[in-house]
């Protein structure tokens, strides 16, 4: 009888390993945001048939109906995929029952007290684990902190008694995406895969071969989530020592991207960060608090991390700072001076706004009295909490009638030329105006 049982999860086992490498495993992709949208449609551009769970009413409709709510995916090729049949939609949990694979790509915000909301995990935890189907592949891509993989979908789903490794397989692989990265998307990132089992690993491995060149597996889930935590960490920290260094540099009269650029010359031991306006985005700015929350739980205190936080965070005010220095040299107060910024999204060539530095600037020097006005080709409206502004055509006049043009995302394609000449000041804080060669004395850097 014992032989019997395992010689059935062999098979099980085997059948999901084949379906996997024959491209034939049903994939089911929950939450179709900028992680999820690209996964699920480079698994059906692959060959695999695909399920698209988005339980966003709004989102589930524009999908159905071939349109993208995801910058970088096109309408062309969601619509090409509904016609072949290999992508549909749906935005119930009870549609997992028929899937193989179930990959969760769900939000991980911060609370207002900088605490992890792991209620998007733990509601698809839960919508999956009522569906839950014996031979099924889970796995997490949500960035989080390193146990959440264990702690709270291992343990809901073996609740009822179902085994990992021999009942279904649970693995973590944390997302790579860089939107408005050209030059990297799913296929050409690595990606690493954590398994609870080395059953789960082994499975995980062969799913993403499907799409991706190379594959990483580490011994656990845990690793997994921190090598997600670490990369990001690594760019915090990058990030907050350079800021802090443009503060001392400017009070020392010393320009720095003049010594970032000597620096960087060295062939080894040093990689270059840049300084900015501050951070945003939903990575850099948020990941490493998880990590830093989950070692308070063990006695730790990552002082690197915090410290990183609170030098970025401090990046606006120092900006506006300087806008004030600015227009006080040209006789002016930020009360009453109009400004205009050019570039409201976290980073170039993205419509995301998520954290992004540019709306606190726009929020402090408003509550200065200053007259705020910006133009973002990738945003044409900004409705952020009491923030209610349109772009504006980036037109002579536009230029000339503003008192300082505030450039606070450096989005490639520009019209820079016509920003260097048709502007009174010009405050760069990404330097991407001495980058592209111009030479003005109206041009001002961080």
């Amino acid at each position: 009888m014992v032989s019997q049982i395992k010689a059935k999860q062999k098979n099980m086992l085997s059948d999901l390993k084949l379906k996997i490498k024959n491209k034939e495993a049903r994939i089911c992709v929950v939450g179709l945001g900028y992680v999820g949208l690209p996964l699920l449609v480079a698994f059906a551009e692959a060959g695999h048939p695909v399920l698209g769970l988005e339980i966003s009413k709004k989102k589930f409709e524009l999908l159905s109906k071939g349109k993208s709510p995801v910058q970088g995916v096109e309408d062309q090729r969601i619509k090409k995929l509904i016609k072949s049949k290999k992508l549909k939609f749906a935005s119930t949990f009870s549609a997992i029952k028929t899937q193989d694979v179930v990959i969760i790509c769900v939000p991980t915000p911060l609370s207002k007290s900088w605490d992890p909301d792991l209620s998007f995990i733990m509601s698809a935890t839960l919508g999956i684990s009522e569906n839950l189907k014996k031979s099924q592949l889970i796995i997490l891509e949500s960035t989080t902190y390193p146990g959440t993989t264990e702690e709270i979908l291992l343990t809901e789903f073996e609740k009822d008694g179902l085994q990992v490794g021999r009942d279904f397989y649970l693995c973590f692989s944390p997302e790579r995406i860089d939107p408005g990265n050209a030059n990297f998307d799913t296929s050409n990132i690595p990606k690493v895969v954590g398994g609870v089992t080395n059953k789960c690993t082994e499975l995980g491995s062969i799913l993403y071969k499907n799409i991706v060149k190379e594959v990483v597996t580490v011994s656990s889930p845990r690793a997994a989530e921190m090598s997600k935590l670490l990369e990001n960490t690594f760019r915090i920290v990058n990030i907050g020592l350079i800021n802090e260094l443009a503060k001392a540099a400017e009070d020392l009269n010393i320009d720095i991207w003049e010594v970032i650029e000597a620096a960087k010359t060295k062939p080894f031991g040093f990689m270059p960060f840049y300084p900015g306006p501050g951070i945003g985005g939903h990575c850099i700015g948020v990941d490493p608090m998880y990590l830093s929350w989950k070692a308070k739980f063990h006695g730790q205190e990552l002082r690197f991390i915090d410290l990183a936080r609170q030098v970025n965070e401090s990046m606006p005010g120092f900006v506006v700072g300087n806008v004030a220095t600015l227009l006080n040299e040209k006789q002016k107060s930020i009360s009453g001076s109009k400004i205009l910024l050019i570039g409201v999204s976290y980073k170039k060539d993205v419509d995301d706004v998520r954290e992004s530095p540019a709306i606190e600037i726009i929020e402090m020097l408003q509550s200065q009295g200053a007259i705020v006005e910006y133009h973002d080709p990738f945003v044409p409206k900004l409705h952020w909490e009491e923030i209610r502004l349109l772009s504006k055509p980036l037109t002579k006049k536009t230029l000339s009638d503003s008192d300082l043009v505030l450039i606070t995302t450096d989005h490639t394609d520009m019209d820079y030329e016509s920003i260097v000449e048709g502007s009174k000041v010009i405050f760069d804080t990404r330097n991407i105006l001495r980058n592209k060669g111009f030479i003005s004395k109206n041009i001002n850097t961080l």
